[in-house]
This record gives structure tokens, C-alpha cells and sequence, in this order.
């Protein structure tokens, strides 16, 4: 049952931001005019455009970044945990973790528009640092997505950085003190405190993304608690409690989607069989893995990837 939906706000007065977005919104368009990712000669920094909405949600794994969404609007399920935002709002991922998500709000004259930003956890802790002289205020139980307000002078700094496209002479020596400003600003925003747990060695957070890359690395083999919470210097309980505050969802569920994640990466980039990705994965039921692949992805895995092979015969 999902939980603790984290709805669009209903429209307020925007002018103070109004011109920001509308900057970001005609750079962006300018360096991408057609769909999907694009990844750009800045370090660290993605596009994405959208279209058209649709109903069925992708699914994806993320990593520490923030979202800065200069128009349209986006819903992402993390276990049973719903969120909505739109572009009075920013998007941050505190940790790796298994999405669905759909773009609900797009059209081809105003396609949903989103400027991606890596963030860099060493780096962020130099930030924390400066930004929280005094230290930080305590976070019992953050989550791998927070959502807050869209800092006009953040989406400013945003438009500012795909300016260097523009500019590939001075990038080079621009960028860094531009990302910086972004993340200082972020730090200093209401969700600052919870994005300084992404790069505190003793936050909670931190601990999990421990398991997190330990399961990761590790996924093919079968999950021993125990272990994962001794990395947390955690009790079982807690540890427990903790991973799935940040994750909604056990240790359990979480390397299930990791591994079926995996399974349809390299059957569709390595044209690997389904035999062979189930044990390659770490399965070692063929029926087992095409039932959760199915529940996972709504497809078969055998249908998912031939409609990669031959597009044409699944759309016929």
C-alpha cells in the first residue's frame, strides 16, 4: 500500500521565480531539442526532456544528485512511498535506490524540462563543513528523496551553468565554482540539513549507503543482516528500522530489484538469454526470476528483451 504522498503544491504567486524558470527552460531547449537523457561536456551534469506524459512508469536505478526542474512535472515511486514535484520544487537523491517514475505533466509545446546534477558526497562534506560551522542539526530518519522548495537563485545558478556550453575556454575554471554555489545554497535551503547526512561519516544515512554499496557490490550473493549491520556498527533492529526508513523497503526487496535491475541491463545491452542472466544474477529458479521480472516490469523478461531486438514485431 502506498504511502505518504508528497503532492504538488496548488498554484501560488510565482513572479519572483517566474523569469529564473523560463531562462533555464529556453537553455535547455537550446542545447536539447529532441527526448530523453543527454549527458554534456560539463562533469557531473545530464539533461532530460520529456514530451509527452506517460502512464507507465519507467524503472531505474538512481544515485546522489539533485533535480532542478524548469518545467513540467514528475512522480517517483521508492517502495511504497509516493512523490510529486513539479518546477517550484527541487529533487534531491541522497543515496543509489530502485525508482519507478512517470512524467505527469508534459506536452510537445511545453515538453517537461530537468536539469540533472551529480552530486560528489567528498565533495558535499567540504561544503557541510562550511555551511554547518557549528555542526549539524540531527536528522532521526532521513530518506533517499527529499523534496523543497525551488531556490530562485539556485535555478539562476543553473541557467549560469549551461551558459559554459557557451563558454568552453573559461568551463574548465566556471563550472566548479558554479556547482559549488548550487550545493552551498542547497545546504543553506529548508532540506539543507538532510542533504548535509549524504556526506556525514556518522549519520544514519551514510551508515545505510554502507550496506547499500556493500549489497551493490555484492548483490549475486545471498544477504547475510547480520553482517550489513555490523558495517553500520548497528544492532539488527536498528539497522533494520534505519534501511528501511532511507530505502522503503527491506534489505531483501531492495537486492531483489537490484538484481532484477541488473538482469535486464545485460540482456539488453549484452543480448544475454534469460537462462543465463537469471543464474548470472544471482537466481537459481528460471520460473522464479520470469515471476518477479514480470511483477517488477509488467513484462516478460523474454518479451522485454525481443522488443529490444525487434522493435517492430512488438508494436505490429
Amino acid at each position: 500500500m502506498l504511502k505518504n504522498i508528497i503532492s504538488i503544491p496548488q498554484p501560488a504567486d510565482y513572479d519572483e521565480s517566474e523569469l529564473s524558470r523560463a531562462r533555464l527552460s529556453a537553455l535547455i531547449n537550446r542545447h536539447i531539442p529532441h527526448d530523453g537523457y543527454h549527458d554534456l561536456p560539463l562533469k557531473g551534469v545530464r539533461l532530460y526532456r520529456a514530451s509527452v506524459s506517460n502512464i507507465d512508469p519507467t524503472r531505474d536505478l538512481t544515485n546522489p544528485g539533485m533535480c532542478i526542474i524548469a518545467q513540467g512535472a514528475k512522480r517517483v515511486v521508492i517502495g511504497n512511498e509516493v512523490f510529486e514535484y513539479d518546477n517550484s520544487r527541487m529533487a534531491v537523491y541522497s543515496t543509489e535506490v530502485p525508482v519507478s517514475a512517470n512524467i505527469i505533466k508534459a506536452s510537445k509545446d511545453e515538453p517537461y524540462l530537468c536539469l540533472i546534477i551529480d552530486i560528489d558526497p567528498q565533495k558535499m562534506a567540504e561544503l557541510t563543513l562550511r555551511a554547518f560551522p557549528n555542526g549539524l542539526p540531527k536528522v532521526q530518519y532521513p530518506k533517499a528523496l527529499f523534496i523543497g522548495k525551488a531556490d530562485p537563485k539556485i535555478v539562476e545558478a543553473g541557467s549560469r551553468l549551461l551558459e559554459l556550453l557557451s563558454q568552453p575556454d573559461d568551463a574548465e575554471f566556471l563550472q566548479p565554482l558554479i556547482t559549488d554555489e548550487i550545493f552551498i545554497r542547497l545546504l543553506r535551503s529548508d532540506i539543507g540539513p538532510l542533504v548535509a547526512q549524504i556526506s556525514s561519516k556518522d549519520s544514519n544515512l551514510q551508515r545505510v549507503s554502507k550496506a547499500i554499496k556493500s549489497i551493490r557490490e555484492n548483490f549475486k550473493e545471498s544477504i547475510k543482516v547480520d553482517d550489513l549491520a555490523l558495517l553500520c556498527n548497528m544492532s539488527v533492529s536498528a539497522f533494520h528500522n534505519h534501511f528501511k526508513a532511507v530505502t522503503s523497503m527491506t534489505p531483501i526487496q531492495f537486492q531483489k530489484e537490484l538484481r532484477l535491475h541488473e538482469a535486464k541491463q545485460i540482456m539488453l545491452t549484452k543480448m544475454m538469454d534469460v537462462s543465463t542472466a537469471c543464474m548470472y544474477v544471482g537466481y537459481s529458479s528460471v520460473s522464479q526470476f520470469s515471476r518477479e521480472y514480470s511483477r517488477l516490469f509488467g513484462i516478460s523478461p523474454s518479451k522485454d528483451a525481443r522488443s529490444h531486438l525487434y522493435p517492430l514485431e512488438s508494436t505490429s
